[in-house]
């Protein structure tokens, strides 16, 4: 009967929830993190598992923000360096110690390609409330580049369009 009763409640609870989410909308929410020193939002639509580092095995004759490709789970994915990607430049290999904070964020399975960014360390989920402020992507910056938004600290975050950056010709082009 517990059981029941249990099994109840969270029914009740989730059809709460929904009724919520239908009245007040749906609001964008991104997985937080940082590389390279600087602060990005993944939209958590668009991201896919996080995982721990991994060894990777290097590809010979690819541009420097490519790190190789590594088993994810089983499947192979190609792993790149986020900051260097977004810099252009390559980035000095990482100490031990800063490859425990170090993960993996595989794109979306949607997004059809078998990508893991690097990442220095992850910085939670943020939704909507989180900033105080945002402005729009300049004219300049890169296409997969999405709004720029101000936390209630004052510090900035740059949310990252991972489908654009999927099918951006740079990012798919790995070799040197």
């Amino acid at each position: 009967m517990a059981n029941r009763q249990a099994i109840r409640d969270l029914q009740t609870r989730l059809a709460d929830r929904l009724q919520i989410a239908r009245t007040q909308g749906v609001a964008p929410s991104w997985l937080a993190l940082e590389a390279g020193g600087q602060k990005y939002l993944f939209p958590m639509s668009q991201a896919g598992e996080i995982f721990p580092w991994v060894a990777t095995h290097s590809v010979p004759y690819t541009q420097g923000w490519f790190l190789g490709v590594a088993n994810l789970r089983g499947g192979l994915f190609g792993v790149v360096d986020l900051a260097g990607f977004v810099t252009g430049q390559t980035t000095m290999p990482k100490s031990e110690l800063a490859r425990k904070e170090s993960r993996l964020i595989a794109l979306n399975s949607a997004l059809d390609i078998n990508c893991a960014l690097l990442i220095d360390r992850l910085s939670g989920l943020r939704n909507q409330d989180a900033f105080s402020d945002f402005a729009e992507k300049s004219i300049d910056a890169p296409s997969f580049f999405g709004n720029q938004y101000i936390d209630l600290t004052g510090q900035s975050w740059q949310e990252i369009n991972l489908q654009l950056l999927a099918h951006q010709a740079h990012f798919l082009t790995i070799g040197a």
